[in-house]
């Protein structure tokens, strides 16, 4: 377990995207190889959502990924068998929910994921659509959500905990904050890494940025 820790912490280095940027001069395969690394692990079928940041300025490549996504979003996302919600626009960034809606809805169908949201205030809200919709709400609040993580596939621990909403002892800090016995969140993790890198991979030899983000074969499970 304590190596599994160590390489949470100084394992490989994290995939980003202007490692890539470069390969994709048309606007939108620049777009679409950017959603298709940010959303990888829900492509994989990993993940029922990812929340997406993107700011409108001018990137190293010279492109401006926010006015891309306001021309072409809709088409480069329109294969990719993926939704999205526009979660906030403050103008000077965007903040994007992009997810499987029928693994989304499942997840919140379950009953410890919907007893987390209600306690987080959510007993109103019972469609996909609602609890969204209050989802936005919030994040425009003055408080940001942290219940959010039930949508991301947290593990419920480890949001509840955060949350405060349960005393579990914190375990250790990962791409969240992990408590109690940490195996089987640092297992989920390093899913989560792989699908990344995996898409990293993909993205570094294909022709076109679009079959990545609208290739259903990245859907599949990742053994260890």
């Amino acid at each position: 377990m304590g190596q599994m820790i160590s390489e949470m912490r100084h394992g490989v280095r994290r995939p980003v995207w202007h490692d890539l940027a470069e390969r994709f001069d048309e606007p939108r395969e620049c777009l679409a190889s950017f959603l298709a690394l940010e959303a990888a692990e829900v492509l994989a079928g990993e993940k029922p959502a990812n929340l997406i940041g993107i700011a409108n300025r001018t990137r190293a490549c010279g492109r401006n990924l926010y006015t891309l996504w306001k021309q072409w979003g809709a088409m480069v996302l329109g294969e990719s068998g993926l939704a999205v919600r526009e979660l906030s626009d403050r103008g000077d960034s965007l903040l994007l929910l992009l997810y499987r809606p029928e693994a989304l809805e499942a997840l919140l169908r379950r009953p410890s994921a919907s007893a987390v949201l209600a306690r987080a205030g959510y007993g109103a809200a019972t469609g996909l659509d609602e609890v969204l919709t209050e989802l936005s709400t919030r994040i425009d609040g003055d408080r940001f959500p942290h219940e959010i993580g039930v949508f991301l596939g947290y593990p419920l621990k480890d949001v509840a905990a955060f949350m405060g909403l349960v005393r579990i002892p914190f375990a250790c800090q990962g791409p969240w904050k992990i408590f109690g016995d940490p195996r089987e969140s640092l297992r989920l993790a390093e899913v989560f890494r792989c699908c990344r890198a995996r898409m990293a991979e993909r993205l570094n030899s294909c022709t076109s940025a679009l079959d990545c983000l609208a290739d259903g074969s990245l859907r599949s499970v990742i053994a260890f």
